[in-house]
């Protein structure tokens, strides 16, 4: 058994360079084996992620427990995630969830299993801009390990630069 209080787990971000929100991971805390947890809480305009992407070896469930979150989908369509609501995504299904509302979002993410090696992104909201290689027009890039830097594409291997 393990047991941790959210508030004593330190925040990241995905983008140390801007930290807009306020994500805990409690996969390490919790020393889980087969499922990674996340615990978010997101201003008004605050997103889960930079990016709409899939994991495409990994299911997400997203469980809302305060506010209304909102995930852009691959199509261009959008669902809203209200209080007490929960969404999940199929390893392979492009999603982007943000705080589109006025109030805060407080909402857990799950993944499983618990590490995701190929995640792919097919859009920067933030930049407003679609994502593909110049090489051979692939629409979604991996996104390489953490070792790495950049984007891959899946099928040709150029390493696209996006500004």
């Amino acid at each position: 058994m393990e047991k941790v209080s959210i508030h004593d787990v330190e925040p990241s971000t995905w983008d140390p360079e801007n930290r807009t929100h306020d994500r805990r991971g409690l996969t390490e805390p919790l020393n889980t084996s087969d499922v990674s947890i996340v615990h978010y809480v997101l201003e008004p305009g605050e997103r889960f992620s930079g990016s709409v992407h899939a994991h495409m070896d990994q299911e997400e469930i997203f469980i809302v427990v305060e506010g209304e979150a909102t995930f852009d989908l691959e199509d261009g369509d959008e669902v809203t995630v209200g209080e007490n609501e929960a969404i999940r995504f199929a390893p392979g299904e492009f999603q982007s969830g943000k705080n589109d509302s006025d109030e805060t979002v407080v909402a857990f993410g799950l993944g499983a299993p618990r590490d995701s090696e190929d995640v792919r992104i097919s859009r920067i909201p933030t930049m407003d801009e679609d994502v593909e290689c110049p090489e051979c027009g692939r629409g979604d890039m991996r996104i390489p390990g953490e070792e790495d830097s950049g984007l891959v594409c899946p099928d040709c291997g150029a390493e696209p630069v996006v500004e």
